[in-house]
């Protein structure tokens, strides 16, 4: 097989070289473990499109291409032009099954394989596109009529089998079977390790499940149900970040897709929510530690009597004070300084870390100017009028707010106060009130 790491995809594509099934595998390995090959890929495409007139030889090359890129219709067109041969033939058949043409596909595959390609691999595509028909009795019976040799050595076939034996309701073990036979000459079949993953997730196997749908994004392209299902377990494990980033890797090559949108909606949601709670749990424990006696903690004589005459008796207190306070105490040396900041240090805290800062300079009272009669209207209408989310509206419940001009007397310091509201529920009520014209008080 074709090094991915010594591949030139670019020179692959638009050169004159060997171009067969070895060389797309050695692509669609480098496209899954090399972030530029991609582009490699895109640009190559874009160049072989330019160029006017092709030879067949050239639309096999674009046409394979231009259906690893996902357009499927263009790649459909092109390969009709192309040379005819066992390559064209698989992956035309290949893009009509994507485009859910499954008569024309089972049509093409079979040409395929009659002019030469690979019998398990046309078998194992043919199955794959009649399954995905409801076709599944005529799906097990095109695997049934591979020979034992043929099928023994394919990943494709074993991972296609248990899909069928899956959607015909077949045991478990019988299931579980085929796809270890997959994976085991294919380390990473994208299809075997998706259903593997789905299995150990419905056994609440998650561990095995993540590994499963992680290994099977390792090769192109990505499957839409492994980043759905992967999403899913990231959020119960409160990984939002990765979670969102498998939602928004959908919406990078489908951005109408309604599931991954609603779910990267929820899954920030989530994770400002748990944002919150972790940083109500961080003031707890700090308010816990700021109550510490200071007399807990073993000082010097000299350091504990000058606490005590400057009235200092918790660690809450210390932090409060800042280090020019501390050293004009008389009797207060460095010293005693470095003792103090390494007790305030075990415990998290810093001299003046809760000092008051510096009074500002003042600043001139603002003047307001009275609404104008729109700017009322708009200020009388109930919160309802700005369709927020279900999170936002709750909010804004419990903070009694029921017009938009009692919302807009807010700042955005005041919502945030209010549990369960985050920056994306913020954001949300700014838009709101942007396309409107208005805003939050001191935005």
């Amino acid at each position: 097989m074709v090094s991915s790491a010594s591949l030139d995809i670019r020179d692959l594509v638009t050169g004159t070289g060997p171009f067969g099934p070895t060389e797309v595998r050695g692509m669609i390995q480098a496209l899954g473990s090399d972030p530029t090959a991609y582009r490699s890929l895109r640009d190559a495409v874009r160049e072989l499109e330019s160029a006017g007139e092709r030879s067949p030889a050239a639309s096999v090359r674009l046409g394979v291409c231009q259906r690893l890129l996902g357009r499927l219709h263009d790649a459909i067109e092109t390969l009709k032009t192309a040379d005819g041969g066992a390559l064209a033939l698989f992956h035309q058949g290949l893009a009509h099954a994507s485009e859910g043409l499954h008569d024309k596909a089972c049509e093409l595959l079979a040409a395929a394989r009659k002019a030469g390609y690979d019998t398990a691999a046309c078998v194992a595509a043919t199955a794959e596109s009649l399954r995905k028909a409801g076709r599944l009795e005529e799906a097990k019976a095109a695997l049934a009529g591979l020979s034992e040799a043929e099928a023994a050595a394919s990943a494709d076939v074993h991972a296609t089998k248990a899909a069928v034996l899956a959607d015909l309701g077949a045991a478990r073990d019988e299931i579980v079977k085929a796809l270890e036979k997959a994976v085991s000459l294919d380390p990473g079949h994208p299809s075997a390790l998706f259903h593997l993953g789905v299995l150990h997730d419905r056994l609440g196997n998650d561990d095995e499940a993540v590994a499963c749908y992680e290994r099977s994004l390792q090769r192109y392209p990505a499957n839409v149900g492994t980043l759905i299902n992967l999403g899913i377990l990231y959020e119960d494990r409160d990984q939002f970040t990765k979670a969102q980033q498998c939602y928004r890797r959908i919406l990078e090559a489908f951005p109408d897709h309604p599931r991954a949108r609603l779910f990267l909606k929820d899954s920030s949601a989530a994770g400002d929510l748990k944002q919150d709670e972790q940083d109500l749990r961080n003031r707890d424990r700090l308010e816990q530690v700021l109550v510490l006696p200071v007399s807990d903690f073993e000082l010097s004589v000299r350091s504990r009597n000058c606490l005590q005459k400057m009235g200092i008796h918790t660690l809450g207190d210390l932090a409060r004070t800042t280090e020019e306070e501390i050293l004009a105490s008389k009797n207060f040396g460095e010293t005693s300084l470095v003792e103090i900041k390494d007790m305030l240090a075990s415990k998290g805290l810093s001299l003046g870390q809760l000092a008051a800062p510096l009074a500002a300079a003042a600043e001139p009272e603002p003047t307001y100017s009275e609404p104008t009669a729109d700017e009322q209207e708009a200020n009388s209408l109930p919160i309802g009028e700005l369709n927020l989310s279900v999170r936002a509206r709750k909010c804004t419940t419990k903070l009694g707010l029921t017009t938009i001009g009692d919302l807009i007397r807010r700042t955005a310091e005041d919502l945030l106060e209010c549990k369960n509201f985050g920056v994306t529920s913020l954001n949300e009520v700014r838009e709101k009130l942007a396309e409107r014209g208005l805003k939050l008080r001191g935005d």
